[in-house]
């Protein structure tokens, strides 16, 4: 659990909504710029967090501080243009936007921090910029996995010339199996610490601030 006491636990709960409402609304908006309506039309291009949450997935972004989302439906045959191409772009459009947001999250920390400010939620809101931008990092992390249903996945099968696309299938057909193995053993921690680390230290150094 990346947190502990109930103040972490208020701190964790709107930062984990707002980590994967915006993931989602990534995924779904990219489809819509693309030519797909379905987002649209299943009220999935909004930024109210009860429209993306999936019950599991959230409970194990609390407990074990990686999860995903509801996915956004998307259909290819709509798309503009590579439709193989189109998928890889609108699943990468939820990570990348988990970064940008993570990063901005290390921003607010640094500018926090540095401010003098220790009045009222002065500590409260500390710990939420933390845990923003530790939820964030860890669902573009996770989601890069290229193992179905992850967005790595679908950005490895847009990628992947159509010669190597036994690959693509052979996850396809294990994949599920493979990602609940992870979860239930050490294997995701060591898959998912030092490059969330990383990328965490990464953002704060950018942002101009050390601890």
């Amino acid at each position: 659990m990346p947190f502990s006491g109930l103040q972490g636990f208020f701190a964790a709960i709107p930062a984990i909504l707002v980590a994967i409402t915006f993931h989602e609304y990534a995924h779904g908006k990219v489809a819509y710029f693309l030519g797909d309506q379905t987002a649209k039309y299943q009220g999935r291009l909004t930024l109210n967090p009860i429209k993306h949450l999936d019950p599991i997935g959230t409970l194990l972004l609390v407990i074990a501080g990686f999860g995903w989302a509801k996915p956004v439906q998307v259909n290819p045959l709509q798309f503009k243009g590579d439709r193989k191409m189109g998928m890889a772009y609108v699943a990468f459009a939820g990570p990348l936007m988990n970064l940008i947001l993570g990063y901005l999250s290390a921003v607010a920390l640094r500018f926090l921090l540095t401010s003098g400010y220790y009045g009222p939620g002065a500590a409260y809101l500390q710990q939420f910029f933390y845990l923003l931008l530790f939820y964030n990092v860890i669902l573009a992390v996770f989601n890069l996995l290229p193992i179905p249903p992850l967005d790595g996945s679908k950005i490895l099968a847009g990628l992947i010339p159509y010669k190597y696309y036994g690959v693509v299938e052979f996850l396809e057909r294990y994949g599920f199996a493979i990602l609940i193995i992870l979860i239930v053993t050490p294997v995701i921690d060591l898959l998912l610490g030092r490059p969330v680390r990383a990328i965490i230290d990464f953002f704060i150094y950018l942002s101009g601030f050390t601890f």
